[in-house]
């Protein structure tokens, strides 16, 4: 597969892997104002891959939220970062480096992945 088909792969609904087959990886979530134009969102995810990422994909989301006593609803661009967890700590230190927003979001979690997702996480 290339690589587009491996960072998109979790679009697509695999057969179920039993938990002691699969192995974690960490995904960790994060917006970017609409502002951003699609290059600026894709060399923002480029500094994510040479600080570790394996994979970021994006895409625009509406967000509702309170800000300073105002409840606002945006466009924003939406990232899901895939990585390993040993390089969790770099990647997320670099989202703060470069983010523009004064309180970005930052999600992260673990996933069980297909052994074979999981190897080329693991390589990149």
């Amino acid at each position: 597969p290339t690589v587009f088909n491996l960072c998109t792969q979790n679009l697509h609904f695999p057969p179920l892997v039993p938990p002691n087959m699969s192995s974690e990886i960490m995904v960790i979530k994060t917006t970017l104002p609409e502002e951003f134009r699609e290059f600026e969102v894709t060399s923002f995810s480029q500094s994510l891959v040479e600080s570790g990422a394996s994979c970021v994909t994006h895409h625009l989301v509406t967000s509702t939220y309170e800000w300073e006593g105002e409840i606002i609803s945006n466009k924003e661009w939406s990232l899901s970062v895939k990585l390993s967890k040993s390089k969790t700590e770099d990647v997320i230190d670099k989202i703060k480096q470069i983010h523009p927003y004064e309180i970005p979001q930052l999600l992260f979690s673990s996933w069980n992945s297909s052994p074979e997702y999981y190897s080329w996480i693991e390589s990149n």
